[in-house]
């Protein structure tokens, strides 16, 4: 009777062990919080890794930028984006925490065209250049016809006013 007594507490007590092991391992695992400051950037731009709650040291990889190691605890470093990083493109980067759990943890980045945007930095406004004024469409499509019509009816202006001139001297002096 002893033996069942000290068999079901063993295989309870190994239980118990067994159900805390993974929380606490999932207690370490969601300590570790991981950012990438800003989450969109331009090639050869800047770009800020943030890392805490690992008990060991934190390597951070991409395809963009070369690896880093960040210090245990909190940490943080800036590096370069790679110029040949393609515009528009999404890419991860890997958190992986050297501690006892191995956490890893994916951020993504997106690669923005032209140069980087600092939100900090004030726009100006677009230059004021005016109204673009010019021939317009007054060139466009020469037709021979409409041509010699509009000739034809500044000829025919010009002649009959020309006629009426001379017409009035005329009868003036008789």
């Amino acid at each position: 009777m002893h033996a069942i007594r000290a068999a079901s507490a063993a295989v309870l007590s190994l239980t118990a062990l067994a159900l805390t092991a993974p929380s606490a391992a999932a207690e370490d695992s969601e300590s570790f919080q991981v950012s990438v400051e800003p989450t969109t950037i331009a090639a050869g731009g800047q770009v800020r890794l943030n890392a805490s709650g690992c008990a060991k040291k934190t390597t951070v990889s991409s395809g963009i930028f070369d690896t880093v190691t960040l210090g245990k605890g909190s940490a943080s470093q800036s590096v370069a984006v790679d110029w040949d990083a393609k515009q528009g493109a999404l890419y991860s980067v890997t958190f992986t925490c050297k501690g006892k759990s191995g956490s890893t943890r994916s951020v993504d980045l997106t690669i923005a065209g032209g140069r980087p945007v600092h939100p900090d930095v004030p726009h100006p406004p677009p230059a004021d250049h005016g109204v673009k004024a010019g021939i317009g469409g007054s060139i466009a499509g020469f037709d021979l016809k409409e041509i010699g019509f509009g000739a034809a009816l500044i000829t025919g202006a010009l002649g009959t006013a020309y006629y009426l001139v001379r017409r009035r001297t005329a009868d003036d002096n008789s």
